[in-house]
């Protein structure tokens, strides 16, 4: 059964909403119970994924939107912006994990909890992991980015529990443990929003026409019109929903426009059966040509 992008988009989001709001409750009770910076810090962390959320809610919605005049090509690439936007937050949460460590080591800090804290923290690990991968396994199903993105926030927060965890049972044999494992977390969690990033600013910008795709329309071509036409100089425009390609096919000479003009049509035809792409194609004299 094909499943509705936006439909579990909304899922994932609104769940996300729920369960984090209620984390965010039981999370700063026990921290002001606990008088613990960190518990109410984590719990304001677990709350920010709420946002995140709220911005993929957003970005399906309008991604799901009809083309209009203004955007003829359909709004889908909203939700790029909604990952740009989450990957950034994502490297914000990276960043305050940095400081705060540095801080915890220079302090010289160690953090003790009680049973209650342990077992609340424990608990909320396991939730955002599954949060995390059921982000990660809609993502995938749906070809969505931004909910990939949300699934690292959400495991953002999970390894943000668990470092008080194990902060909780270590530090009072080894002080340190807490603001180092928050070192290296930190640097995990800003090389995931540097990649989420990158791969989606590249999308934006523009990107190449892959070895896959370039191969295969010059087979079209080939096997369409005949080996005498030579395709070449692509480009790819991709608006998720909508994805345009470009490119160029030395002619014979001889041909008459007209003739052309109908053997292009037929490319264009199968490329947009085949390959889900629109096409446009532009013809050249061969005498243009040189191997």
């Amino acid at each position: 059964m094909k499943i509705k992008k936006e439909s579990l988009g909304y899922v994932e989001g609104w769940a996300s909403i729920i369960i984090n709001t209620v984390l965010f409750a039981i999370k700063l009770w026990v921290g002001v119970l606990s008088n613990s910076i960190a518990m109410i810090a984590d719990a304001w962390h677990t709350i920010s994924d709420t946002l995140t959320s709220a911005i993929v809610i957003f970005g399906f919605w309008i991604s799901k939107r009809p083309p209009d005049k203004e955007h003829p090509f359909g709004h889908a690439r909203a939700e790029l912006i909604s990952t740009v936007i989450i990957s950034t937050l994502l490297a914000i949460v990276g960043f305050h994990f940095m400081i705060d460590s540095i801080n915890q080591l220079r302090r010289q800090e160690a953090v003790i909890f009680g049973k209650l804290a342990i077992i609340v923290f424990l608990f909320s690990v396991f939730i955002k992991e599954g949060l995390a991968q059921f982000s990660f396994w809609a993502g995938k199903q749906i070809d969505s980015k931004s909910l990939i993105a949300d699934g690292w926030h959400h495991r953002s927060d999970a390894i943000a529990s668990a470092l008080i965890v194990i902060g909780g049972l270590l530090s009072q044999y080894v002080w340190w443990i807490d603001g180092v494992l928050g070192l290296a977390i930190s640097v995990l969690i800003l090389k995931a929003a540097y990649d989420i990033f990158k791969q989606t600013s590249d999308m934006l910008m523009g990107e190449e026409v892959t070895v896959h795709i370039e191969t295969k329309i010059k087979e079209i071509v080939c096997e369409t019109i005949g080996d005498e036409y030579i395709a070449h100089h692509f480009h790819c425009h991709n608006y998720l929903k909508h994805k345009e390609v470009t490119f160029h096919v030395y002619c014979p000479s001889n041909e008459s426009l007209e003739k052309i003009h109908d053997k292009v049509d037929k490319v264009e035809k199968i490329i947009r059966e085949q390959l889900r792409m629109e096409a446009t194609i532009h013809p050249e004299p061969m005498k243009n040509y040189s191997a």
